[in-house]
This record gives structure tokens, C-alpha cells and sequence, in this order.
């Protein structure tokens, strides 16, 4: 079986309807992750994907904030919604697919501007929204698993447009890079997009601030896609999908793909 798998933290899924529904038609992966959707389930707009071939859904929303949703052409059932870290917050849904597959889909905290959590609760949160999913890993270690999502940070060097710069700025500090690398090792995660491509600037964010976001390329690389070893290397054609950032009322995020030979 092969299917292919996107993640896109869309800032608002009704907002960003036609957006959806573009990335539905033009590239049509099999499974489709949401975060950021910023709407009660009810309200999430599924007629319209219904009628594009996502008839599946499992999700967690909130009015005006967070949430998270799996739009599938594939029948998935879920089977976990964790509310990390006693936030009350929708970041995390799990939904597994008929070939076994549990798809894990987070959105983590931001963790507001100040890298210290003595000075910013938001950033206090991040890292036990963290702490919490390396404990979980560690606990039930996961086992044919994918997990994806906007994680907020970006490890790697050249997964932002300047180390240096940055490592006192929240997403690429060392205290959440260590986190998230704990959290990875915890469940024995493989960074799918990283064994894909692994070298060279990549990014999947580009703030709302800079005016020419594609000349200046001051990118991050948020958003991620990870697998359990034993799926792992069955994965192939990793990709972002640059262009969707230069949509009309873009989000300032861009889907990231990875395909599965399962």
C-alpha cells in the first residue's frame, strides 16, 4: 500500500477553506493533517472536503484557538486525544488506518517571545507540553507509528535562515532543541523529511512580517514528519510545498509531504 501524507498548520480552517480544498484538488494526499484550525469540530467545514474525497475525519477543536484534525480519503478511527502538559488546549489527536498505521497529529506551543520561563508562562508550557510527550514515548513506546505536526522548532543549523541569530530566539533556542531531541529519542522517532533530504536550508515557515517573504527566505523549518524505525524506511519522497505560502491569505506555514511504501 502506498499513501501519501501531508501536514499544514493552516492558521484558521475556515478562514482557509478554498486553501484546503486547493491543496485537496491540486495534490490529493491520501491523508491530510491540520493544526492551528481554529474551530469548534462542528464547525469545521466538511461537506466541502467530503465532496473532494475526504470523507474520514478525527479531530479536536476550540473556538478561536489551537486544534487539530485528520481529514483521510482512507478510513481511520481514533484512538487518542491527550491533553498534554494539563493545558486543556487541542493539540494532539491520533487516529490509526486500516493497514495498522497510527497517525499522531500535534501542535505544540508556541511558546510566546521570551526564551525563559521564569519571565514567559507560554514558554514554561512549551517545554512541559514537551516534557510530557518525551514521558508519554517513553512510557508506551509507539510502534508502527507516524507522528506530525507543527512543533514549533526547528533543530537543525540549516532548519533556519541563521543559526547564530536565532539561538536566542524561541523555536531554535538549545533548551527546546534539547526537548525536542529528547522527545524524538524517547520514542525512538526517525525524522522522515530529514532521511529524505538531508542537507541543505529547509524551511516550512516564513513570518507574516517580512513584506517579500521569497526573496528575503528568513524560513524556519516547524513542521515536521516522523516515523517509528520499523515504517521508517518505507518512506520516500519528502517534500514542502513552498508555493502554497505564496497563495492567496496564505498561512505562513507550507504543507509538508512524505510518501509511504507500506
Amino acid at each position: 500500500m502506498t499513501f501519501t501524507l501531508a501536514t499544514w498548520n493552516i492558521n484558521s480552517v475556515r478562514l482557509r477553506e478554498a486553501l484546503v480544498a486547493k491543496l485537496m484538488q491540486e495534490e490529493a494526499p491520501d491523508v491530510l493533517c491540520l493544526q492551528e484550525c481554529k474551530s469548534p469540530v462542528e464547525k469545521i467545514p466538511r461537506e466541502a472536503f467530503d465532496a473532494l474525497g475526504y470523507r474520514h475525519m478525527v479531530a479536536r477543536g476550540q473556538k478561536g484557538y489551537n486544534g487539530v484534525a485528520i481529514l483521510s480519503k482512507l478510513p481511520i478511527e481514533e484512538v487518542a486525544a491527550e491533553d498534554y502538559a494539563g493545558l486543556g488546549h487541542a493539540r494532539h489527536i491520533a487516529g490509526r488506518l486500516e493497514n495498522g498505521v497510527t497517525i499522531h497529529n500535534f501542535y505544540v506551543p508556541a511558546g510566546g517571545d521570551i526564551p525563559d520561563r521564569e519571565q514567559n508562562e507560554k514558554f514554561g508550557q512549551k517545554l512541559d507540553f514537551l516534557t510530557h510527550m518525551r514521558d508519554d514515548f517513553f512510557a508506551n513506546r509507539p510502534e508502527k507509528a507516524i507522528l506530525v505536526g507543527d512543533l514549533n522548532i526547528a533543530p537543525r543549523e540549516d532548519d533556519v535562515w541563521n543559526h547564530k541569530s536565532l539561538l536566542k530566539i524561541v523555536s531554535h533556542t538549545p533548551i527546546e532543541v534539547e526537548h525536542l531531541g529528547a522527545t524524538q529519542d524517547a520514542g525512538g522517532w526517525v525524522d522522515v523529511t530529514r532521511q529524505d533530504i538531508p542537507e541543505g536550508r529547509l524551511y516550512s515557515w516564513w513570518s507574516y512580517r517580512a513584506a517579500d517573504w521569497d526573496a528575503a527566505d528568513k524560513g524556519r523549518r516547524l513542521d515536521h514528519v516522523w516515523a517509528t524505525p520499523d515504517i521508517s524506511n518505507a518512506a520516500h519522497g519528502s517534500r514542502v510545498l513552498r508555493a502554497a505560502r505564496g497563495w492567496e491569505q496564505p498561512s505562513d506555514h507550507a504543507p509538508v509531504f512524505a510518501t509511504f511504501d507500506l
